[in-house]
Protein backbone atom coordinates (compact mmCIF):
# COMPACT_ATOMS: atom_id res chain seq x y z
CA UNK A 1 0.00 0.00 0.00
CA UNK A 2 2.89 2.08 0.57
CA UNK A 3 4.65 1.54 -2.22
CA UNK A 4 1.66 2.10 -4.28
CA UNK A 5 1.18 5.57 -2.75
CA UNK A 6 4.40 6.54 -3.53
CA UNK A 7 3.89 6.04 -7.16
CA UNK A 8 0.72 7.93 -7.21
CA UNK A 9 2.83 10.44 -5.24
CA UNK A 10 5.35 10.56 -7.93
CA UNK A 11 3.27 10.35 -10.80
CA UNK A 12 1.34 13.20 -9.33
CA UNK A 13 4.57 15.58 -8.88
CA UNK A 14 6.03 14.20 -12.65
CA UNK A 15 2.82 15.98 -14.11
CA UNK A 16 2.49 18.66 -12.09
CA UNK A 17 6.21 19.52 -13.22
CA UNK A 18 5.41 18.94 -16.51
CA UNK A 19 2.09 20.88 -16.68
CA UNK A 20 4.47 23.67 -15.21
CA UNK A 21 7.16 23.12 -17.62
CA UNK A 22 4.40 23.33 -20.29
CA UNK A 23 2.71 26.36 -19.43
CA UNK A 24 6.06 28.51 -18.06
CA UNK A 25 8.11 27.72 -21.95
CA UNK A 26 5.05 28.41 -24.11
CA UNK A 27 5.20 31.71 -21.46
CA UNK A 28 8.19 32.54 -22.04
CA UNK A 29 8.57 31.71 -25.81
CA UNK A 30 5.90 34.63 -25.83
CA UNK A 31 6.88 37.10 -23.53
CA UNK A 32 10.56 37.06 -25.16
CA UNK A 33 9.28 37.82 -28.57
CA UNK A 34 6.93 40.40 -27.43
CA UNK A 35 9.62 41.82 -25.23
CA UNK A 36 12.37 41.89 -28.25
CA UNK A 37 9.65 43.65 -30.44
CA UNK A 38 9.70 46.54 -27.65
CA UNK A 39 13.26 46.55 -26.79
CA UNK A 40 14.16 47.26 -30.72
CA UNK A 41 11.75 49.88 -31.29
CA UNK A 42 14.04 51.84 -28.06
CA UNK A 43 16.36 53.54 -30.98
CA UNK A 44 19.74 53.80 -28.77
CA UNK A 45 20.40 58.02 -28.29
CA UNK A 46 23.62 56.67 -27.08
CA UNK A 47 26.43 54.36 -27.02
CA UNK A 48 28.00 52.19 -29.69
CA UNK A 49 24.69 51.48 -31.76
CA UNK A 50 23.52 55.18 -31.37
CA UNK A 51 22.70 55.64 -34.96
CA UNK A 52 22.54 59.71 -34.93
CA UNK A 53 21.87 63.03 -32.43
CA UNK A 54 23.87 60.70 -29.26
CA UNK A 55 23.06 62.56 -26.07
CA UNK A 56 26.36 63.03 -24.22
CA UNK A 57 27.54 62.63 -20.58
CA UNK A 58 25.36 63.26 -18.36
CA UNK A 59 22.44 62.23 -20.34
CA UNK A 60 20.32 63.54 -18.33
CA UNK A 61 18.36 65.24 -21.06
CA UNK A 62 16.70 62.66 -22.10
CA UNK A 63 13.31 62.86 -20.35
CA UNK A 64 11.52 63.11 -23.71
CA UNK A 65 12.87 59.36 -24.34
CA UNK A 66 10.16 58.35 -21.56
CA UNK A 67 7.65 56.38 -22.35
CA UNK A 68 9.38 54.38 -25.21
CA UNK A 69 12.56 53.84 -24.22
CA UNK A 70 10.95 52.44 -20.89
CA UNK A 71 8.09 50.03 -22.03
CA UNK A 72 10.23 47.18 -22.59
CA UNK A 73 11.66 47.06 -19.29
CA UNK A 74 8.26 45.76 -17.60
CA UNK A 75 8.25 42.95 -19.79
CA UNK A 76 11.71 42.12 -19.87
CA UNK A 77 10.49 42.19 -15.83
CA UNK A 78 8.22 39.27 -17.10
CA UNK A 79 10.80 37.23 -19.03
CA UNK A 80 12.94 36.83 -15.91
CA UNK A 81 10.33 35.53 -13.85
CA UNK A 82 8.67 33.16 -15.72
CA UNK A 83 12.01 32.10 -16.59
CA UNK A 84 12.74 30.91 -13.43
CA UNK A 85 9.47 28.03 -13.01
CA UNK A 86 10.76 27.12 -16.44
CA UNK A 87 14.12 26.20 -14.67
CA UNK A 88 12.48 24.57 -12.01
CA UNK A 89 10.30 22.49 -14.10
CA UNK A 90 13.66 21.48 -15.88
CA UNK A 91 15.34 20.46 -12.72
CA UNK A 92 12.09 18.45 -12.01
CA UNK A 93 12.09 16.99 -15.08
CA UNK A 94 15.90 15.70 -14.61
CA UNK A 95 17.08 12.08 -13.81
CA UNK A 96 18.21 11.53 -10.56
CA UNK A 97 22.03 11.28 -11.66
CA UNK A 98 21.36 14.54 -13.66
CA UNK A 99 20.33 16.85 -10.78
CA UNK A 100 23.41 17.89 -9.41
CA UNK A 101 23.62 19.73 -12.52
CA UNK A 102 20.23 21.07 -12.57
CA UNK A 103 20.08 22.61 -9.32
CA UNK A 104 23.16 24.40 -10.02
CA UNK A 105 21.45 25.36 -13.39
CA UNK A 106 18.70 26.36 -11.28
CA UNK A 107 20.39 28.52 -8.72
CA UNK A 108 22.46 30.34 -11.04
CA UNK A 109 18.82 31.19 -12.61
CA UNK A 110 17.94 32.50 -9.38
CA UNK A 111 20.77 34.68 -9.53
CA UNK A 112 20.30 35.81 -12.89
CA UNK A 113 16.92 36.42 -11.87
CA UNK A 114 17.68 38.98 -9.02
CA UNK A 115 20.21 40.98 -10.58
CA UNK A 116 18.35 41.51 -13.78
CA UNK A 117 14.53 42.10 -12.39
CA UNK A 118 16.20 44.69 -9.48
CA UNK A 119 18.09 45.97 -12.39
CA UNK A 120 15.08 47.03 -14.83
CA UNK A 121 12.46 47.54 -11.70
CA UNK A 122 15.07 50.51 -10.46
CA UNK A 123 15.45 51.76 -14.10
CA UNK A 124 11.80 51.93 -14.69
CA UNK A 125 10.58 52.91 -11.08
CA UNK A 126 13.35 55.44 -10.19
CA UNK A 127 14.84 57.10 -13.32
CA UNK A 128 12.15 58.63 -14.94
CA UNK A 129 10.34 60.35 -12.06
CA UNK A 130 14.13 61.81 -11.28
CA UNK A 131 14.56 63.18 -14.38
CA UNK A 132 10.37 64.55 -14.58
CA UNK A 133 11.15 66.13 -11.15
CA UNK A 134 14.97 67.15 -12.35
CA UNK A 135 16.30 65.34 -9.18
CA UNK A 136 19.73 64.67 -11.33
CA UNK A 137 22.18 64.12 -8.88
CA UNK A 138 24.19 61.09 -8.77
CA UNK A 139 21.89 60.09 -11.90
CA UNK A 140 24.32 60.09 -14.46
CA UNK A 141 25.70 56.50 -12.91
CA UNK A 142 22.70 54.82 -13.13
CA UNK A 143 20.65 56.09 -16.30
CA UNK A 144 20.41 53.18 -19.31
CA UNK A 145 21.86 55.76 -21.69
CA UNK A 146 25.70 55.40 -19.72
CA UNK A 147 27.47 53.02 -21.67
CA UNK A 148 29.42 52.88 -19.02
CA UNK A 149 26.79 53.01 -16.44
CA UNK A 150 25.69 50.54 -13.74
CA UNK A 151 22.57 49.63 -15.78
CA UNK A 152 24.19 47.98 -18.54
CA UNK A 153 26.84 46.21 -16.40
CA UNK A 154 24.22 44.87 -14.04
CA UNK A 155 22.58 43.81 -17.38
CA UNK A 156 25.49 42.25 -18.83
CA UNK A 157 26.57 40.47 -15.46
CA UNK A 158 22.59 39.15 -15.56
CA UNK A 159 22.46 37.38 -19.06
CA UNK A 160 26.08 36.19 -17.95
CA UNK A 161 24.96 34.24 -15.22
CA UNK A 162 21.67 33.36 -17.40
CA UNK A 163 23.82 31.66 -19.82
CA UNK A 164 25.82 29.96 -17.50
CA UNK A 165 22.55 28.50 -16.10
CA UNK A 166 22.17 27.48 -19.48
CA UNK A 167 25.12 25.08 -19.70
CA UNK A 168 24.38 23.86 -16.34
CA UNK A 169 20.49 22.74 -17.61
CA UNK A 170 21.88 21.40 -21.12
CA UNK A 171 23.27 17.83 -19.50
CA UNK A 172 19.72 17.07 -18.26
CA UNK A 173 18.86 17.22 -22.21
CA UNK A 174 22.14 16.43 -24.39
CA UNK A 175 21.86 12.03 -25.02
CA UNK A 176 18.31 11.34 -24.57
CA UNK A 177 15.60 11.53 -27.78
CA UNK A 178 16.72 14.22 -30.71
CA UNK A 179 14.52 17.06 -29.57
CA UNK A 180 15.56 16.88 -26.42
CA UNK A 181 19.42 16.58 -27.40
CA UNK A 182 18.45 20.20 -29.16
CA UNK A 183 17.44 21.71 -26.82
CA UNK A 184 20.82 21.03 -24.94
CA UNK A 185 22.67 21.92 -27.59
CA UNK A 186 21.44 25.56 -28.03
CA UNK A 187 21.68 25.76 -24.56
CA UNK A 188 25.72 24.71 -24.84
CA UNK A 189 25.89 26.67 -27.71
CA UNK A 190 24.08 30.30 -26.39
CA UNK A 191 26.83 30.19 -23.85
CA UNK A 192 29.88 29.57 -25.68
CA UNK A 193 28.66 32.65 -27.98
CA UNK A 194 28.13 34.39 -24.75
CA UNK A 195 31.39 33.75 -23.42
CA UNK A 196 33.48 34.27 -26.79
CA UNK A 197 31.67 37.33 -27.66
CA UNK A 198 32.69 38.69 -24.17
CA UNK A 199 36.34 37.59 -25.03
CA UNK A 200 36.24 39.21 -28.76
CA UNK A 201 34.36 42.63 -27.52
CA UNK A 202 37.02 42.89 -24.84
CA UNK A 203 40.18 42.28 -26.53
CA UNK A 204 39.04 44.45 -29.11
CA UNK A 205 37.61 47.34 -27.40
CA UNK A 206 39.14 46.81 -23.64
CA UNK A 207 36.89 48.37 -20.59
CA UNK A 208 35.40 50.56 -23.30
CA UNK A 209 32.99 47.95 -24.80
CA UNK A 210 30.22 50.35 -24.05
CA UNK A 211 26.70 48.34 -24.42
CA UNK A 212 28.48 46.13 -27.41
CA UNK A 213 28.68 42.98 -25.34
CA UNK A 214 24.83 44.04 -23.46
CA UNK A 215 23.33 43.98 -26.88
CA UNK A 216 24.90 40.51 -27.74
CA UNK A 217 24.63 38.87 -25.05
CA UNK A 218 20.95 39.82 -24.38
CA UNK A 219 20.15 38.79 -28.42
CA UNK A 220 21.39 35.47 -27.71
CA UNK A 221 19.78 34.55 -24.12
CA UNK A 222 16.85 35.75 -25.62
CA UNK A 223 16.64 33.78 -28.76
CA UNK A 224 17.97 30.80 -26.68
CA UNK A 225 15.01 30.93 -24.78
CA UNK A 226 12.43 31.75 -27.27
CA UNK A 227 13.88 28.65 -29.58
CA UNK A 228 14.20 26.54 -26.66
CA UNK A 229 10.45 28.05 -25.40
CA UNK A 230 9.20 25.98 -27.85
CA UNK A 231 10.87 23.21 -28.17
CA UNK A 232 10.46 22.69 -24.06
CA UNK A 233 6.91 23.27 -24.63
CA UNK A 234 6.77 20.22 -27.28
CA UNK A 235 8.75 18.09 -24.57
CA UNK A 236 6.78 18.76 -21.74
CA UNK A 237 3.66 18.44 -23.99
CA UNK A 238 4.67 15.06 -24.50
CA UNK A 239 5.32 14.47 -20.69
CA UNK A 240 1.46 15.12 -19.97
CA UNK A 241 0.19 13.01 -22.65
CA UNK A 242 2.22 9.80 -22.00
CA UNK A 243 1.21 10.16 -18.11
CA UNK A 244 -1.86 7.96 -17.03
Amino acid sequence: MTDQTNYITRTELSRTASLVGYSSAILIAAITVVTFGFAMAAIPVSGANCPRGCVEYPYLNTVSQYPRDFLWMPLAILLVLAYVPLMASIHSYASRRKKIFSQIGLSFALIAAAILAGDYFIQFSVIPMSLINSETEGLALLVQYNPHGVFLALEELGYLVMSLSFLFMAPVFVGRSPLESAVGWIFVIAFILAVVSLGVISITYGLGREDRFEVIVLSIDWLALIINGVLLSIVFRRQLRSKP
